[in-house]
């Protein structure tokens, strides 16, 4: 038995073309997006690094660790107590990670506040950090402006 005589209507050639344009589209947007976040780690990876040797520390290298990497040199420059850091352990207990994140949050700007003091730039910069593209602005006039 031969099957050649299979009658294809035009609406499912329709619908998978439509749906193999979807998902192409989709995979675009993930690309890019993907592209933005790899331009965005390797941005602030920089400038996290000239603000490390701005502010004379030993290894300012460590800005390259995705995810803790400025926050971790934030914390070298403040030179506060190290405890703040056994709050990434309730990030893994339910109900205690809320806190913990709000927590480690509210260090996190004290950190950026006082690495923005230490290399001559005013401390609230640290709240304005908090807007997403403005804190990028920040980070990059921190780390390559002039004094």
């Amino acid at each position: 038995m031969v099957y050649t005589d299979v009658a294809v209507s035009g609406g499912d050639v329709l619908a998978g073309g439509v749906l193999g344009g979807l998902i192409a589209l989709i995979f675009a947007f993930i690309l890019i997006f993907f592209l933005i976040m790899i331009g965005v780690y390797i941005y602030t990876s920089l400038a996290y690094m000239a603000i490390g040797k701005r502010a004379r520390l030993k290894t300012p290298g460590l800005a390259w660790i995705p995810g803790v990497g400025p926050t971790i040199l934030a914390f070298q420059t403040s030179k506060m107590h190290w405890w703040p850091w056994l709050l990434l352990i309730g990030f893994f207990i339910p109900f205690v990670n809320i806190v913990a994140f709000i927590a480690f949050g509210v260090f996190s700007v004290i950190w950026h506040w006082k690495l923005f003091e230490r290399i001559g730039r005013p401390g609230w910069w640290a709240l304005l950090q908090l807007i997403p593209i403005v804190g990028l602005v920040l980070i990059g006039i921190a780390a390559w402006g002039k004094q």
